[in-house]
């Protein structure tokens, strides 16, 4: 059995983003009959742990030095390396490549030099750019590669959404698994200002969010509801009218589900994504998360017209669900495991 290693970054800060991408293309190498263990500090997010430990995932603390990745990596027995990460220090891959051990990096947009024999850029027009590539090193861009997990992929509809007639929207808010920026409570309060009607699940990562969350002043007709991280985030996604979230890895599991998604851009690195999301018509923008922290009126044109109109939701739905696929992984699996 071939046993396929991955190198991602986890953490309250960083999110966990990266987990959630390689934990799809896990799930697809893996029915391809490999064995896989992530090299992570999963135990900084305890929900990201539980999330790889539920797949029966073997889990080893970060290591951060050249040296120490080829020694983990060679105890291991590793046959290939995914890495995922905005962190690691360059100087890892080419000492992991001079192992002869092949490799498989995940990137958006600037590679933060990484190198490998597979680079994959899964965001939406990345086939349109053309980085200058490592020695050796073929690239994967564009949509046709977003990696979705088995519970993304179980909940994709068969056939485009149709428009939802509904006198008080749902609204569905998630911001990762941290929401490390604390864009909830700034969403609510915008939701709040519109002055329509909703019903809305707000998801909070942390006490002190939730707290923001409770505390947030609803006008008539208008209601509330705060949890926790959930397992079930694609079953809420497709009963929602709306659903807002951070633009990054997310995104793409939104318009694979067929969703009306409108999105924040909580952190300059996605404002590429964000961009590129909202000009092909899949996805509403609500703006920059530092705007909706000045002024929370900044996005209530566009949120009146996505709780009031649901020809524009469901406009929005089906052309996201046109987007993305959801084969992604299949294709990315493909080219890792033909290097072993």
């Amino acid at each position: 059995m071939k046993r396929v290693g991955v190198r991602c970054d986890v953490g309250p800060g960083r999110g966990i983003g990266h987990v959630m991408r390689c934990l799809a293309l896990a799930e697809e190498v893996r029915r391809r009959g490999a064995e896989l263990v992530f090299v992570c500090d999963a135990h900084t997010v305890p929900w990201a742990a539980e999330q790889i430990a539920t797949r029966g995932i073997a889990i080893e603390r970060a290591v951060y030095s050249p040296e120490e990745h080829v020694e983990l990596f060679k105890r291991l027995g590793l046959d290939a390396v995914v890495f995922d990460s905005y962190d690691l220090d360059a100087a890892v891959y080419p000492a992991v490549r001079a192992t002869g051990l092949p490799t498989l990096a995940i990137v958006d947009g600037d590679l933060r030099g990484a190198q490998a024999d597979v680079l994959v850029d899964q965001n939406l027009g990345a086939e349109q750019d053309d980085p200058p590539l490592p020695s050796g090193s073929v690239r994967l861009a564009g949509l046709q590669y977003v990696m979705l997990r088995d519970e993304i992929l179980q909940h994709r509809p068969a056939t485009p959404p149709a428009d939802r007639q509904s006198a008080v929207p749902k609204v569905f808010a998630f911001f990762g698994g941290t929401d490390a920026f604390g864009a909830g409570p700034y969403v609510a309060q915008a939701l709040a200002a519109t002055g329509h009607p909703f019903d809305a699940t707000v998801v909070a990562p942390s006490p002190d969010l939730a707290a923001r969350l409770a505390a947030v002043d609803l006008q008539p007709g208008q209601h509330l509801d705060v949890i926790g991280p959930t397992d079930q985030l694609a079953a809420r996604v497709r009963e929602a009218d709306l659903t807002i979230s951070a633009s990054g890895t997310s995104t793409w599991e939104l318009l694979c589900l067929g969703a009306t998604a409108a999105l924040v851009c909580v952190v300059d690195n996605q404002v590429m994504g964000y961009e590129r999301a909202v000009d092909t018509g899949a996805a509403a923008g609500l703006g920059l998360l530092s705007a909706l922290q000045q002024d929370t009126s900044s996005a209530d044109r566009t949120l009146k017209r996505l709780l009031s109109d649901p020809a524009e939701r469901g406009r929005l739905a089906r052309a996201g669900w046109e987007l993305v696929d959801g084969r992604g992984r299949e294709r990315v699996a493909g080219a890792l495991l033909r290097l072993t």
